[in-house]
């Protein structure tokens, strides 16, 4: 498909998802940023910009996950964690309490932040002085984040239990803290590492809480795999507020989980798609790292 097509397409479910929003007499939620494209039945389907729904097989999650626990890291509008719900497993949905806390470059501020987020959820120069009133960074949150995902939890009638927290803070004692399981047979990180400027401290506040397996999928750079290095995607404008920071490759992916307790680490597949509506292709490596062996 053309990336012309694939515009097409988005904008057309666009339309029919605001068309169908109407007919139900849902509230308004013409400002929200959908991450995900999550079928929510009634014929209300979210115009995502990733749509895992035809290939969610490339992650090999069991079939039944009844009786199991997942901890849903980055869930955004929460297309996995309602998955591995609907799967039969309890799920906690694990995102951040607020946009000031996304990592940023040392010596940045948190406008350079919202000045990207901002471009990003309203791509065509939308004037953004009547969103800017109040707490700005307050609403950009709650139309980014968590306002889309608990539209999708109400509407599914889902149980999952949302976590706020960076990934650095996450603990067996805040999770307790919070009457919420400590210790998961699954731990799904998609698309996340990339934005921590410290992905070693990230990995190993999840590995305590891991008891089974750790999947995560995410880009890997260009060029040899070996020896295990990281490669710095973050570019060198001090004005620029680029999110993304550093990208692993696959060996230092690999010996990072070996350090941190894990004994096994299993190239499962990669997942290749495009970002709508611009159609721009991605391919991500999907790592299974186990604390045993099979």
């Amino acid at each position: 498909m053309t990336a012309t097509a694939i515009a097409e397409e988005y904008v057309q479910q666009t339309r029919v998802f605001a068309d169908r929003v109407r007919e139900l007499a849902l509230p308004d939620i013409s400002r929200y940023y959908w991450y995900h494209t999550i079928d929510l039945g009634d014929g209300l389907v979210t115009p995502g910009l990733y749509d895992y729904r035809e290939t969610i097989g490339d992650f090999h999650f069991p079939d039944d996950m009844r009786g199991m626990t997942v901890l849903d890291v980055g869930s955004a509008t929460g297309f996995f964690a309602f998955e591995f719900e609907r799967r039969g497993a309890r799920v906690i949905s694990v995102e951040l309490p607020s946009l000031r806390d996304l990592d940023r470059f040392p010596g940045q501020d948190v406008e350079s932040s919202l000045r990207k987020i901002e471009r990003m959820i309203f791509p065509d120069g939308l004037k953004l002085e009547g969103l800017r009133r109040g707490d700005a960074e307050r609403e950009l949150y709650q139309c980014l984040l968590d306002g889309p995902f608990q539209f999708c939890k109400e509407r599914l009638g889902s149980r999952v239990e949302r976590c706020y927290s960076t990934i650095y803070d996450l603990s067996a004692e805040k999770l307790r803290a919070a009457k919420l399981d400590a210790e998961f047979d699954l731990i799904f990180v998609g698309d996340v590492l990339v934005h921590t400027l410290y992905p070693l401290k990230a990995l190993a506040a999840l590995a305590p809480l891991c008891k089974g397996s750790l999947v995560l999928a995410q880009m890997l750079p260009e060029g040899p795999q070996e020896p295990p290095a990281m490669m710095y995607v973050g570019g060198d404008d001090p004005d620029e507020d680029h999110i993304s920071w550093w990208l692993p490759n696959k060996s230092c992916l690999t010996e990072l989980f070996m350090k941190l307790g894990f004994v096994q680490v299993e190239e499962i597949g990669w997942h290749t798609g495009v970002v709508r509506p611009g159609g721009h292709p991605f391919r991500r490596i999907i790592l299974n790292a186990r604390k045993q062996m099979p």
